[in-house]
């Protein structure tokens, strides 16, 4: 192979010394019959045979030397200006095949080229930098599944070894029962989340906009969680605009309040406080979840929306850290936005903004 490729380089340099060539004998040629013409004619001096063998022969000595000295120059530059760049993009490309993304091509100076082998390059870059992040966040997500998975399967077959000792009382029965049942919930409930996430940021799940009453699903969602504040002694503050209609999927949505809220109620400690208000402006519905929690510093909140990423470790047997992925993940869909605001040991405030009904924003107009 290596044989081959020299072969051909050596015909691709003769081609280009030919080309040169003919190229330099056609305009010298035409050049010396031209002045030698014009001489002739003007200074009245006779071409013999011997004279213009003496030109021809100096002539094509000249197109021989000026056709090399050209071949050289234009190899020179191609080294320089083509192939030393493609093979630095060469290189780059082959390692990251490999799985190396790290790799970085430098930029080609513009004295060489014209620059556009450097947005070439630029965009290699770009694009290595985000296979980078992806393949990180592959290696993130198993292992951090991997971790997820392992502690309720360790729940579920430590408990499960101490079900088969004999002559177990009933109450122990019963409560090693009960955390296999929440071990196996709580694993149930990361891969549905899981697959949810996946679907999402596959985009296999389409929305399916129809308009309606935001508050009302609001209040349902609030509802599901009326035992929970009961229990704890919460105290519950609403504010909700009436008529607030919006054109999304109300599915998609639902998954958004369902997390908001249960964050709330689950870092909200008993006789706290967790808000819910409704908003609207010209073109969007403002939704605020608001508790009286533990809050976040400003390091956390800014991961809060990782896969897998959970700020407080002490309520970590509570979730899985997937559950604000996929809010932020359908707020994304739904071309909304998501933020928060958070003080440690005051509290938090997640704010949703959702384009209202296009019917409705005419009517206001």
């Amino acid at each position: 192979m290596r044989g081959e490729g020299h072969f051909k380089r050596v015909l691709q340099a003769v081609n280009r010394y030919f080309t040169f060539f003919l190229l330099v004998a056609f305009v010298i040629t035409c050049c010396t019959m031209l002045f030698v013409s014009v001489l002739s004619g003007t200074l009245d001096i006779p071409l013999t045979d011997e004279n213009l063998n003496a030109a021809a022969k100096l002539t094509f000595l000249n197109v021989v030397l000026i056709s090399l000295l050209f071949t050289v120059v234009d190899a020179v530059r191609r080294r320089l200006t083509v192939e030393l760049p493609v093979r630095h993009i060469t290189q780059a490309t082959e390692k990251m095949m490999q799985g190396d993304f790290s790799v970085r091509i430098p930029a080609v100076t513009k004295f060489a080229t014209d620059g556009k082998f450097n947005e070439i390059i630029d965009c290699i870059n770009h694009m290595a930098e985000e296979l980078s992040g992806v393949e990180t966040l592959r290696t993130d997500f198993i292992t951090n599944v991997s971790h997820e998975m392992k502690t309720p399967l360790a729940v579920m077959q430590n408990y499960g070894t101490l079900l088969q000792t004999p002559d177990l009382p009933e109450e122990k029965r019963i409560e090693y029962a009960k955390a296999i049942t929440e071990a196996s919930r709580r694993l149930s409930d990361m891969m549905t989340n899981i697959l949810k996430l996946n679907r999402l940021e596959n985009q296999q799940i389409y929305p399916k906009a129809k308009t309606y009453d935001l508050g009302e699903q609001l209040c349902e969602c609030l509802l599901q969680y009326e035992s929970v504040w009961e229990s704890r002694g919460i105290d519950i503050q609403t504010d909700i605009a009436e008529d607030v209609t919006v054109s999304a999927d109300a599915e998609l949505l639902s998954l958004v309040w369902n997390n908001l809220l249960s964050n709330a109620f689950k870092f909200t400690e008993a006789g706290g406080r967790v808000s819910l208000t409704l908003t609207a402006t010209e073109h969007h519905a403002v939704v605020k979840v608001m508790d009286t929690g533990c809050g976040m510093s400003p390091e956390v909140g800014a991961h809060i929306f990782e896969k897998f990423y959970q700020g407080d470790s002490s309520h970590a047997t509570q979730g899985n850290g997937l559950g604000l992925a996929l809010v932020k993940r359908v707020v994304d869909i739904l071309q909304g936005e998501i933020g928060v605001e958070s003080t440690p040991g005051i509290g938090s405030v997640f704010t949703v903004r959702i384009k209202r009904a296009i019917h409705e924003a005419e009517e206001n107009l």
